[in-house]
Parts: structure tokens; sequence; C-alpha cells
């Protein structure tokens, strides 16, 4: 253990998971510093700090939620400051401190390694070096090939210039790799609605992202060999086409002759951009239309994709799709009367099953107390204030426009949704795993009445 001193009072970290916290909040101070120096914003004289803490937490909880516009409030520099804040954030603080060792050729502790693994979401204390290189290429590969493909785009069919073009290309494909959703367009995607091949680009980008670290090296292994993947992997990816295809199909469906949206496109624009609406509220955060002018099954489509999330140990949040499918699974099973819980043949242990629970419940929990709080500090309208605690805390971005509009003690309710929603997944998974230990003795059984 290594203490932390401060003003001569030692402060011990005597678990792995609040270095995750320690570090996602020094970040988020730090990066608000930086976009408070006057030449990261375009107005005169520093950014307030609440706007600065809001957008820093924003871009390192990879959100995407904001209070001005990014494209005209800040400076090329602030949007590089921004930029950086959302590589770091999608990696995780512990991730790439734990690469930097690992280039300089130091040995991984244990403490180490439970650390970078908390914040990867996995647990196994193997050799890591390996998984934390293969992240970083991973992660790196992907987003040179999305940035120069955006970058042809833009410039090519855009017209963009060139310099203008390559800066698009950069900055949106890390944003939308780490499910950021930051965008340097005023009105986001909107103005993309008719570019098909941006919109397909992001989203393959986003959808690489969001499965998850751990998957793609069950893909890379196994390429053509989907039923040798393990458990995990074989969720999350069934689970996410089964999510993105309905999406896909109800967006389209409900929104296709919806004047505001969809009903004056082609028909081309209109699957893209219900595809599109479908990636994003995977904790993307982009958006090619208003989420305002949607219908309002869509809305509550989107709210329930965006509790939802990603995938574990990915750049996405929510609950995670792995916690989503299992909980399907222990319903089914309970509704069969089956004694246990079998997915792909595969028997689910009673600990994994109570903390999908616990992670379900306690969302649920945050979302209710966080809207009653917001609807007391705000006169904005109870549904748009759901809307944007499920987005904060999935870390989603997606709004219907009250961002800008919220009071500064709901922005500060906002900022620790995003947090929470950020470090709260991996270190809460950490925390009941490393808790687990075995009773000698058990306490004498009794139901109560259920239902």
């Amino acid at each position: 253990m290594v203490p932390a001193r401060f003003g001569g009072t030692s402060l011990a970290l005597r678990h792995p998971a609040q270095y995750v916290v320690v570090a996602f909040v020094g970040a988020s101070l730090l990066g608000s510093l930086l976009l408070m120096v006057p030449a990261a914003s375009t107005t005169p004289g520093s950014t307030d700090w609440l706007t600065a803490l809001f957008t820093a937490t924003s871009a390192v909880c990879v959100t995407g939620l904001t209070v001005v516009d990014t494209a005209t409030h800040w400076t090329p520099l602030g949007q590089t400051i921004i930029l950086v804040l959302i590589q770091v954030g999608g990696l995780g603080i512990m991730t790439l401190s734990s690469l930097i060792i690992v280039a300089l050729g130091r040995r991984l502790g244990l403490r180490h390694r439970v650390i970078a693994a908390a914040s990867t979401g996995s647990l196994e204390l193997g050799d890591l070096r390996r998984v934390l290189a293969g992240v970083a290429r991973l992660t790196f590969t992907v987003e040179l090939t999305a940035a120069v493909v955006l970058f042809l785009l833009f410039w090519l069919q855009r017209g963009e210039p060139v310099g203008r073009a390559a800066h698009l290309g950069v900055f949106h494909a890390v944003s939308a790799f780490n499910n950021a959703g930051f965008s340097l367009f005023s009105d986001n995607m909107v103005g993309l609605q008719e570019s098909p091949a941006i919109l397909i680009a992001i989203s393959a980008t986003v959808i690489v992202g969001g499965l998850g670290f751990p998957v793609w090296i069950q893909i890379w292994r196994q390429p053509r060999s989907p039923r040798r993947w393990d458990l995990h992997a074989k969720m999350t990816v069934s689970t996410t086409i089964a999510l993105l295809v309905g999406g896909w199909v109800l967006y389209t469906w409900w929104e296709w002759t919806n004047p505001a949206t969809f009903g004056g496109m082609s028909v081309l624009d209109s699957l893209t951009n219900g595809f599109f609406q479908s990636v994003q509220p995977r904790t993307a955060g982009f958006n090619a239309v208003a989420q305002s002018d949607l219908r309002e099954s869509s809305r509550l489509l989107t709210e329930v994709l965006m509790f939802i999330g990603g995938g574990s140990g990915s750049t996405a949040g929510g609950i995670k799709v792995t916690t989503f499918a299992l909980l399907g699974f222990i319903m089914w099973a309970e509704l069969r009367g089956d004694p246990d819980v079998v997915v792909f043949r595969r028997r689910i242990p009673s600990g994994s099953q109570r903390q999908a629970v616990t992670v379900a419940l306690l969302a649920v929990g945050v979302v209710a107390a966080s809207t009653m709080v917001l609807v007391a500090t705000s006169s904005l309208s109870r549904p748009d204030l759901f809307f944007e605690t499920v987005s904060a805390l999935g870390t989603v971005g997606l709004s219907t426009g009250i961002t800008p509009l919220l009071s500064g003690p709901s922005q500060v309710v906002v900022i620790a949704l995003m947090l929470l929603g950020r470090v709260g997944p991996p270190t809460l998974f950490a925390a009941l795993v490393l808790r687990e230990r075995t009773r000698l003795y058990r306490h004498p059984e009794e139901r109560p009445i259920i239902g």
C-alpha cells in the first residue's frame, strides 16, 4: 500500500477502486483548470469554473453533454484539451498509467495489476502486459483508420479544406471510438443527415469502441470460430446485435412519417439515420436528429438503450449489455422453474447473478433519486430532466437541448452523475468481486412471501 501525503497527513487508498475514482476526479479538476486558461476559449477572459468543470468532466467521462457550444466557445487549444481528456478518459487513467509502466519495461506488481484490471473491466490477474499492449494497439489503430476515412469524406464529399478536414477527422474519430459524442459542429451531426457514408463510418467506430477490449481479444484470437469464444464475448456480441437491429427497426418504423425527423428524407437516408440513431444511445451521444423532435415512443426507447449501455471493459457506459442479458436469463430461468441459470450451455454462478441484480437496482435507484433532485432544483420539465439523468449516468451525451438551461446546482448533480456513471460500474464490480469471501457457517433458511 502506497500512502498519499497531503499537508503532512498520510492518506492511504485501501482499495484499488479508489485509485480509479481519485484518478478520474483528478483528471476532471486538472482539465477544468486547463480549460479556464483564457487562450482556451473565444470569449473575453477565462471560462467560469462551473462551465469548465462540467466540460472537463464530460470529456474525461466520455459523455458529451455540454453547456456551451464546443465548436464556437472553445478555441483550437480548448478543443485539443477536450480531445486529450476524451482520449485519457476512454483508455482509463489506470490503464494509461499501466501502459506507461509497460513501455518503460517495469514489472507490474499485484496492486498495479488489480488497478489496471479494474479500469479495463477484467479482474484476471494473469499477464496484463500483453492485454494492455493490445488495448493500446486496438485503440490507436481504430482511431487512425477512422480518422483517415473521415478526413477523406469531409474533404472529398463535404468540400472542407484539407486542414479543416484533417482536424474534423481526427477529433470525431477519437470522440466516436471513445463513445464521447463531442462534435465540432454546432448542431452535432444534424447537418450530416444526408451524408450516409460519414454516419456509417462514425457508427462503425462507435460500435468497435463500445464492444470492449475483452471481446476484441476473443474476436482476434478466434475470428472464424464464434463458438469457441468465452461466455462474456458471446453474450456481449449477441446482445449488442439484437439491440442494434431491434433499435434500427423500431426507430425507422416510428420516425418514418415524422416530418420533424425522417419524414422528409429519402429511403436511403431514413434507413441510415435509423441505424445511426440506434447506435448512438449505446453511450456514443452523437445525434443526426434533434432528440426533442423524436416521438414519445422513440424517446422512451432511447432512454432504455442509454440505461443498458455497451460492453464491459469498453469506452461505453450504462449497466452494460452483459448485465442486461444476464437479468433476462435470470428471469427466464425463474419463470421456467429451472434451478440453474444457463447461458450458452454454461451455468452462471449465484455470485454473478447477485452482482447483476445489484448493479441494475443501484442504477435504477440513482436515476430515480437524481431525477427528483433535478426536478427540485430546476424549473424544466420532468420528462426532459429524466432523459438528461439517464444520459448522464449512462455517459451517453444525448440531450433534448436542456443542458445549457440547467441551473448551477443542477449542473453539479449532472457532473456527479457523469463521474458516477464512468467510475461506478468498474469500481463497483471490483468491490463486489474483491469482497467475496467464504463463510464457515450458514443461517437457517426461511422464505418470505414474494408478490
